[in-house]
């Protein structure tokens, strides 16, 4: 029969009672529903989809015929078990919904109300016309059901509609479902997704409550790692515009993977009508396992499709049990009719019209077993299993009814309920404890939201030898297990329908490698991002990374920025360039000392020699030598032991260098600046006084340094601050207090000296080391607080040629100039000259017999003259003073005289002496 459509108010369609006496009413309208029916002592209702339309011609889809005959098998099965609800016999009334909801839930409403016209009894004694109800297979149509029959506690059990929004037990206190919810059928979509790597989807739903809450969920559990492409709702009620635009949103985007919550069969037709290619579709349970979907000419745009279906069950006999059926004419069994002469494109003469009356007649004696369709296929047994195990489990609820003992039940008074009487909401009761073991050993039982334990096969659409699509199970998704072992996938199984025969990627941008994070794009989603290299000293070794880890103190980043390395130890090695040059040239500097030490004690009694203070002069060689040596310490790795030698040794040695040329600087102004004769300053400068001099000065800087290695000397140190990459190795000074006291009195001394040097600058060339002492001290100071090495080596080469090159090169080369007659020559004639006296003085010294006589301690032919500042000593013949005299300073006059200085008081030249 056809399915009356009427979009007429829902109440409407209800039926109204007027009372025809006290004990009769009568409907007020009935309207006519395609069933099967069968009474029995507890009747179960049935809701399936058959006809796909409601109008002539109908669409009456065989496949799913076979879900209402496995509800009947299964009741059949049961009447027939002898230890399930023994002297009980179930009868069932199943309704055609006809794919449309005022039909829905006018059968509905068919259930829950008896569609005799007459209603004698009022008693409301007795069970009602149903005691469940196995369906709707649309979550749309269950919602709109439950609306209905949740006020009477009259349960469903659907074994199809998946929508999680039922799963409120607020709103649906009511609803089972041997299916699972939504909410694990994304979750198990998104296992799959994540498997895969893709990140950038298209998302296609249903615009019902299908759809919608399972695009919601869908787009919440995306969102945690990856973004959605785009959004279309397809609607339930064909558009072609509406399809079309969604079809032009698929061929543009960039997404390569689309997710479908969708059935509608339109939708898919105009995708392979487009030629849409090079997509993978991700399958919802609703069309995963379509027959109607998966046909030969929609695999060139559908093929390799990867879905989630129900998981597939196995019933023993039903194939047997479905080759049984044969055409049955009564009224509550016209739906047969229908499916035979949809089965076998022919028409009963009783169903011939004008329209149709050149049709094939049915004989009703044709044989299922001679036509494969989907009807008598139990190979794919899944939302058909899942009717099986709705009917088995009200079956339970029951059986645990009727066990219960009186004193012991869940009722008032712990009352039981009798099964001859039993109402929806006592069958209710039992069914929310339903829990036991089915033939295929597999669990039956709900949770607290009345959801089944969700297990789902993963499946593949594939081309079978025959050139059909066959849905091929690849993998299984179990909720019930860990997380990391609920998916699986037999990847070696699947087909993937593009060129590579690989699976696609599928991103808005392409994954950042190791050692680069992702910066977004701004007004994109996130999944659209630039790639950028982490900076230096941080690293990211995941691929994707949303940012860099900085590393550790003591660690920096490779050059691929994927992992942290230790620094690199950067030290003055002996072994590199640098400390090698430097150590050569810090031998070379030591070996230069100890020679011209060697040849000034070998040639200590020529004047050259004599006429420097040859004992400060070694003890400046030494004191040159330990400072070319200390610059050892600076080179190779510190310790504590070079730490504190490098600094310590440095500043005695150099102090004592000083201390040597400052005493040797002072002895020669306190001998050409002496006072009268007779003044007795100059012997506060004899060898004990500058040996001790020598010593104080080089003693308090001793001091200096044990207090500072005392209190905090230095220690090795890891310096980062100016090489990010590499750690320094070097002395921390400890105490700078200390370290400045240090290089404060070097530069006291050396200031003191500087001081000196400018006292000295008209001394005669010979015996003024003045300019070489200065250029000294301003190496020693421009070098020392950038590179100390350098500065080391640098002052002490100063002094070394400064004040050591040019004697040595006399004495080694110009031996002929070593004598004391060369050394006067040297000097500056101008310096000293007759003029510089008045004229009865020059009168003396000219006269010859003067100058010819012995009246200068001694010496041969010359005169003595006493200033107010010196006393000085003429004399003709320079050869003729004896040696006592030869420490004493010299200059030729350019009247072929020459001046000796003379040291202390000297009777024999007084005799003679005349003031200017």
């Amino acid at each position: 029969m056809i399915c009356f459509v009427s979009f007429c108010i829902f109440w409407s369609a209800m039926f109204f009672v007027s009372a025809v006496d006290v004990n009769q009413c009568k409907t007020h309208e009935s309207f006519e529903l395609n069933q099967l029916s069968k009474r029995g002592d507890i009747i179960l209702g049935g809701l399936f989809t058959l006809n796909f339309k409601t109008i002539r011609p109908e669409f009456f889809e065989v496949s799913l015929f076979q879900r209402s005959q496995a509800m009947i098998f299964a009741i059949e099965e049961i009447n027939k078990n002898q230890t399930l609800l023994p002297n009980i016999t179930l009868g069932y009334r199943l309704y055609d919904n006809c794919m449309a909801l005022p039909v829905a839930l006018r059968a509905a409403t068919a259930l829950l109300a008896d569609m005799d016209e007459v209603i004698n009894d009022f008693s409301c004694n007795g069970s009602p016309p149903v005691i469940a109800v196995v369906g709707d297979p649309l979550s749309s149509h269950s919602i709109a059901a439950m609306r209905i029959m949740g006020p009477f506690h009259l349960p469903m059990v659907s074994y199809s509609a998946t929508c999680s929004c039922l799963s409120n037990r607020r709103e649906f206190p009511s609803f089972f479902r041997t299916i699972p919810s939504d909410a694990f059928q994304v979750k198990a979509m998104i296992h799959i997704i994540k498997y895969y790597g893709w990140v950038w989807i298209g998302a296609i739903a249903s615009d019902d409550d299908y759809g919608q809450n399972a695009i919601k969920a869908f787009i919440k559990e995306v969102s945690a790692f990856g973004c959605v492409a785009f959004i279309e709702m397809v609607p339930t009620v064909y558009k072609k515009e509406k399809i079309l635009q969604i079809v032009n949103t698929i061929k543009y985007s960039t997404a390569k993977v689309i997710v479908v919550f969708s059935p509608q069969v339109e939708f898919f037709k105009e995708i392979v009508k487009q030629n849409i290619t090079g997509r993978q579709w991700i399958a919802s349970e609703a069309w995963s396992t379509s027959s109607i979907v998966a046909v030969t000419e929609n695999f060139h745009s559908f093929g390799g499709t990867i879905g989630v279906a129900v998981h597939r069950g196995t019933i023993p006999g039903l194939e047997h049990f479905l080759l049984q059926l044969h055409p049955d004419f009564s009224n509550n069994k016209k739906i047969i009719i229908q499916f035979w002469e949809t089965l076998f494109d022919c028409k009963f003469p009783q169903n011939l019209s004008k329209v149709n009356s050149s049709s094939r007649i049915c004989t009703g004696i044709e044989d299922i077993r001679t036509i494969n369709t989907a009807y008598s296929d139990v190979s794919e047994l899944r939302v058909t299993y899942n009717v099986y195990k709705a009917v088995y489990a009200i079956a339970h609820a029951l059986h645990n009814l009727m066990s219960c003992e009186n004193g012991n039940g869940p009722f008032e008074n712990k009352t039981c309920a009798s099964i001859k009487h039993v109402q929806p909401w006592q069958v209710l009761h039992y069914l929310k404890e339903v829990n036991f073991i089915n033939h295929l050993g597999e669990r039956v039982a709900f949770n607290e939201n009345g959801d089944a334990m969700a297990i789902y096969d993963i499946v593949n659409w594939q081309l079978s030898n025959d050139s059909r699509i066959q849905i091929k199970t690849v993998g299984l998704f179990d909720e019930t297990v860990k997380e990391v072992n609920q998916i699986s996938l037999a990847e070696e199984q699947i087909f993937w329908n593009f060129e590579s025969r690989k699976p696609p990627e599928s991103v808005c941008s392409k994954s950042c490698q190791p050692g680069t994070r992702k910066a977004n794009k701004k007004g994109e989603p996130v999944c659209c991002f630039n790639c950028v290299p982490c900076a230096d000293g941080e690293v990211s070794s995941e691929v994707d990374s949303v940012e860099c880890i900085k590393c550790l103190d003591d660690f920096w980043s490779n050059h691929g920025r994927n992992q942290c390395v230790l620094k690199e130890l950067e030290f003055l090695s002996f072994d590199d360039a640098m400390g090698i040059t430097l150590t050569t040239i810090t031998v070379l500097g030591t070996c230069l000392s100890v020679a011209v030490l060697a040849v000034f004690i070998h040639y200590r009694s020529t004047p050259i020699v004599k006429a420097n203070n040859s004992e400060l002069s070694f003890l400046l060689l030494i004191s040159l030598t330990l400072c070319f040596l200390c610059s050892l310490t600076f080179i190779g790795q510190p310790t504590h032991t070079t730490c504190m030698l490098r600094h310590v040794m440095f500043g005695i040695s150099f102090v004592l260098c000083i201390s040597c040329i400052l005493v040797k600087t002072v002895v020669v102004i306190m001998a050409f600046k002496a006072t009268l004769p007779g003044n007795n300053m100059i012997k506060w400068f004899g060898v004990s006084q500058l040996r001790g001099t020598v010593f104080f000065f080089t003693f308090l800087q001793s001091l200096i340094c044990i207090v500072w290695l005392v209190t905090s000397p230095p220690i090795p140190a890891k310096n980062t601050k100016y090489f990010n990459s590499k750690i320094i190795l070097e002395c921390d000074v400890g105490s700078v207090i200390g370290f400045s006291s240090l290089l404060g009195y070097i530069g006291f001394l050396a200031c003191i000296c500087f001081l000196l040097a400018f006292f000295a600058r008209n001394l005669p060339d010979t015996f003024n080391e003045a300019k070489f002492i200065t250029f000294s001290m301003l190496i020693f100071w421009k070098h020392t607080v950038a590179v100390e090495v350098f500065a080391i080596l640098a002052s002490s080469f100063g002094v070394l040629f400064a004040i050591f090159a040019p004697k040595c090169y006399i004495i080694i080369f110009k031996p002929e100039r070593n004598t004391k007659r060369a050394l006067m020559r040297r000097q500056n004639v101008e310096q000293f000259s007759v003029e510089h006296f008045n004229a009865k003085t020059r009168a003396d010294i000219m006269a010859p017999e003067k100058i010819l006589g012995k009246d200068c301690a001694g010496i041969n032919r010359g005169i003595t003259v006493a200033t107010p500042t010196r006393s000085l000593c003429l004399v003709r013949d320079v050869e003729s003073v004896p040696s006592a005299f030869s420490a004493h300073v010299y200059s030729q006059l350019k009247d072929g005289l020459w001046l000796l200085m003379m040291k202390g008081k000297h009777p024999g030249c007084l005799s003679r002496t005349r003031h200017q």
